[in-house]
């Protein structure tokens, strides 16, 4: 019988968000990351089929080259840049991946928002550790300006609610066009001007070539030492060095963090220090509405390459690994 290893499964949930049992496979769900190659390879060696959860686990060739008896490889989503596509098609592996929805991580974005400007992390903790009342003054988003950098589909839907809040949008990437913002009632500006006039700055872009590394010592010295850093998008396009200088020295009021360069991120990671941060372990896309429908997609995959059939192949063209 064909086994397949469902990866990072960390809230052990994958087993009961699908029908496995239609599958004529031996399923293994490991809820534990793998932090080193080795044991990665002596836990899947034996299985044909391999499901990552996103970008958790890093496939490239010399990884793929291991997992001999590997013959498709899914992952969650249409982009994972952790995987050479072009290596495993060149070894007779399929790689599928599934359809995605984006408000969850558009919802976070608020989330890491609303916590950082009304202290809620801090508060919270106070009042359950019986201290002090009322510490902080909450910072008002009304009337704010709202950065965007970049405006797909999640950075549309972020600008849609801060115009609930009543509060000025302005956006800029490379690609974005100024119809593109006059089409959803924002301002299209410069890199500077979107640098220096946001309150809030949010990251939308996708990880690239001309993304990593966008936001560095140069961009946090442009922007307000009042403005708060959001960054749900991908760790990359953030100089991390940078970031921790910015928060340190006040360049920045605080950030909101969901992507980091390594995950999960180290128990001595400077980040988990630093006061004028919320971070949250890449939640944005965790959601149980994501999670039905990848799982669900996933046994489709499975179910139609044992039948003869590929659904859902990756296309290389759009995945980019800054390390492949």
């Amino acid at each position: 019988m064909m086994k397949c290893a469902v990866l990072d499964d960390y809230q052990g949930l994958a087993h009961s968000l699908a029908d496995w049992g239609k599958l004529k496979i031996e399923a293994i769900f490991f809820n534990k990351h793998f932090f080193d190659e080795a044991s990665l390879v002596d836990a899947i060696k034996d299985c044909e089929i391999v499901v990552a959860m996103r970008e958790r686990t890093t496939f490239d060739r010399a990884l793929l080259e291991k997992l001999t008896n590997l013959k498709l490889l899914i992952t969650t989503a249409r982009r994972n840049p952790s995987i050479d596509i072009l290596a495993a098609e060149s070894m007779g592996i399929t790689v599928c991946g599934t359809d995605a929805k984006t408000y969850p991580t558009a919802e976070l974005t608020w989330a890491l928002i609303l916590a950082l400007v009304r202290h809620v992390p801090f508060e919270d903790t106070q009042m359950r550790l019986q201290k002090n009342w009322q510490m902080r003054v909450g910072v008002d988003i009304y009337g704010k300006t709202l950065g965007l950098l970049g405006l797909g589909t999640i950075g549309i839907r972020v600008a849609r609610v801060a115009q609930a809040f009543d509060m000025k949008v302005i956006a800029w990437s490379n690609n974005l066009t100024r119809e593109r913002c006059e089409e959803n009632h924002v301002e299209y500006v410069s890199k500077d001007e979107l640098l220096s006039q946001s309150d809030i700055l949010s990251i939308h872009t996708q990880l690239s070539k001309r993304t990593e590394g966008l936001i560095g010592h140069n961009e946090f010295a442009k922007m307000k030492p009042a403005a708060y850093l959001i960054n749900t998008s991908r760790a990359f396009i953030v100089n991390e060095e940078a970031l921790l200088d910015a928060l340190d020295r006040k360049l920045i009021a605080g950030a909101g963090i969901d992507v980091y360069e390594a995950e999960p991120l180290a128990f001595d990671h400077p980040l988990r220090s630093r006061a004028n941060t919320v971070l949250t372990p890449h939640i944005g896309y965790v959601s149980e509405d994501n999670y039905r429908m990848w799982f669900a997609q996933i046994v489709e995959n499975i179910d139609s390459w044992l039948g003869g059939k590929v659904i859902r192949r990756m296309d290389p063209a759009i995945n980019i690994n800054r390390s492949l």
